[in-house]
């Protein structure tokens, strides 16, 4: 079951990712993980990447799916993996299959987490996270026991710069320009699925793991 997870930032695409790996003991895969672990084991690859970073630029995307591509060949992607964060672009999705392809593989599902721009900055504003541990909680659905302040260690809480409303909009513009035509790309292979992700966390899975037939 090879899975990719599409959604604007914000939309929980990142939790469902973990709880479906979970579920189907299939890796939770995000270009995030990929780079540390080729930076930090040294791989040729993670000295390319690592190169271009240092610089303050971006990842190209061909060793952006060189990097991709050899993760998803490793013996534990075997039954299948979820893909989140990646890809973000239309070449990145062409580039993609072009790769699985060479191995008679495709994306079996891209799960499209459907969640209006608005209530996706409301969330986001509502988010605080601890400022010493990184532990993270909602004003709303995660509130910490006592106002400001971590559960875990007792230092304060904060609305992070990149949840602010102003930060997040922009977050949404480069969400609908560059990664929002890939629900187009997907569908256009009849591999697209839409789940409203305005629904609760464990609705929202229930809905994906009654869509996966299992």
């Amino acid at each position: 079951m090879k899975l990719i997870m599409l959604g604007a930032p914000g939309a929980g695409k990142g939790t469902q990712a973990k709880m479906i790996a979970e579920k189907y003991n299939i890796p939770h895969i995000s270009t995030g993980d990929i780079f540390r672990a080729n930076i930090k084991e040294g791989t040729e690859l993670g000295k390319k990447a690592k190169s271009y970073m240092d610089a303050g630029g971006l990842v190209p995307d061909e060793l952006v799916v060189d990097l991709v591509v050899d993760r998803v060949g490793q013996a534990d992607c075997k039954n299948g993996y979820v893909l989140d964060g990646f890809p973000r672009t239309i070449p990145q999705a062409e580039s993609l299959d072009a790769a699985l392809a060479k191995t008679g593989d495709k994306v079996d599902y891209a799960i499209n987490i459907e969640v209006p721009d608005q209530n996706i900055i409301d969330r986001m504003g509502g988010r605080r996270a601890c400022v010493a541990c990184g532990a993270t909680y909602h004003i709303v659905n995660i509130p910490p026991k006592k106002e400001g302040v971590c559960d875990k260690c007792g230092e304060s809480l904060i609305l992070r710069d990149d949840d602010k409303p102003e930060t997040v909009k922009k977050r949404l513009e480069v969400y609908h320009e560059q990664t929002e035509p890939l629900i187009k790309y997907y569908k256009a292979k009849n591999a697209e699925v839409e789940i409203d992700g305005t629904m609760d966390m464990n609705d929202v899975f229930d809905a994906i793991v009654k869509l996966l037939g299992a």
